[in-house]
């Protein structure tokens, strides 16, 4: 398993690639979170772990979460409530305050993983639905007549969840829970440009899309 770590402090970095080791992970370790996750978005990563010695800014966290759907761990010195609810709604599953114990942090980040990897929809058998098939042990997708295409984690988890409710219509919201998986109130944007980028390699013609509609003022609906 992989793990991304952001750390800027030597030491405690050094304890946290420590602990990530013993709960099973190789890390990748970076001061530079934005460049980070543009490059992992198609590699495998299993945990993000974030140490902010002071601020923490929430956009970036936000903007993590959009683009990987990993768990997502902060590490701070003590927070606020307010602040701490405002970072579990950005789509945060775990916030650890300094001190820590290390001992307990291996359990915590081997638990995370157990319950997001027996949870994964990744371990589904491939399926049919109209002209398109999805073959989840691999994240393609095969459209009648062309080769299969590949998906990111994130295109893929929003064409499942499509296709698993093929003909209704669902919200930016509901889709944002369902992908992202945490509150989606004001994520429009967020989800109109991950329906731009799957369309790109569903729609044979992605300005009259054929099989992801939208619905003016709704959502959005899978036409098979």
């Amino acid at each position: 398993m992989y793990a991304l770590l952001l750390a800027h402090n030597a030491d405690e970095s050094a304890v946290l690639r420590l602990a990530l080791q013993r709960a099973g992970f190789a890390s990748r370790v970076t001061t530079d979170l934005k460049q980070a996750i543009h490059d992992l978005q198609d590699q495998p990563t299993d945990l993000i772990l974030l140490s902010f010695k002071d601020s923490i800014p929430l956009e970036l966290i936000h903007e993590t979460r959009t683009k990987i759907e990993a768990p997502l761990v902060v590490i701070s010195t003590p927070i606020g409530e307010d602040l701490n609810v405002e970072l579990l709604e950005a789509g945060v599953d775990l916030v650890i305050f300094r001190p820590y114990s290390a001992r307990l942090l291996i359990a915590q980040l081997r638990g995370l993983v157990r319950r997001a990897t027996g949870a994964s929809i990744h371990n589904l058998p491939s399926f049919t639905l109209g002209d398109l098939t999805l073959d989840p042990s691999v994240r393609t997708l095969a459209i009648r007549g062309t080769s299969p295409k590949h998906l990111t984690r994130l295109e893929f988890r929003l064409l499942y969840t499509l296709m698993i409710h093929s003909g209704q219509v669902l919200t930016p919201e509901t889709l944002v829970e369902q992908v992202w998986g945490y509150d989606g109130r004001g994520d429009r944007d967020l989800v109109r440009g991950l329906i731009k980028r799957l369309r790109d390699k569903v729609e044979p013609e992605n300005s009259e899309p054929r099989y992801i509609l939208t619905v003016p003022g709704v959502g959005y609906k899978l036409a098979t």
